[in-house]
């Protein structure tokens, strides 16, 4: 079941390895209308860059286009606020954690009414996916 987290992140706990989790968020992203325009190893990007050793750990950065346009059209300084941060890290016991930046928080910090709309159909996509990934 997917639930808010985090004031500003819905998310649920998957029985899925790390790396099959993964794999499965892009997925069903993807059928919901998103690409992923980054990719953070944040586990790997520690180690490099400060010696640390963090658990399994990716930011994926989705966008929708259709809704990127949407969103841009109403409001030209919104791409401070895209894409949607996807996370996926290990939970331990063979479970993963995935969760989405809440695209109704982050979107309403615009005061911009005209991009509500186009919020709530981010979520309800990113709910879905990540649902669908619990399954």
């Amino acid at each position: 079941m997917v639930e808010q987290t985090t004031p500003y992140g819905i998310g649920t706990i998957v029985e899925l390895p790390y790396p099959r989790a993964v794999e499965r968020v892009r997925e069903e992203l993807a059928k919901e209308g998103f690409g992923v325009l980054t990719e953070i190893d944040v586990s790997a990007t520690l180690k490099k860059k400060i010696d640390v050793d963090f658990k399994p750990y990716m930011i994926l950065g989705a966008c929708n286009p259709t809704l990127a346009h949407k969103a841009l059209t109403a409001e030209p300084d919104i791409g401070l606020l895209l894409p949607c941060n996807v996370i996926v890290y290990d939970a331990g016991a063979g479970k993963s954690m995935v969760a989405a930046m809440d695209p109704i928080q982050a979107l309403d910090v615009t005061g911009n009414t005209r991009i509500r709309p186009v919020a709530e159909e981010a979520r309800s996509r990113l709910e879905r996916a990540l649902a669908a990934v619990a399954k």
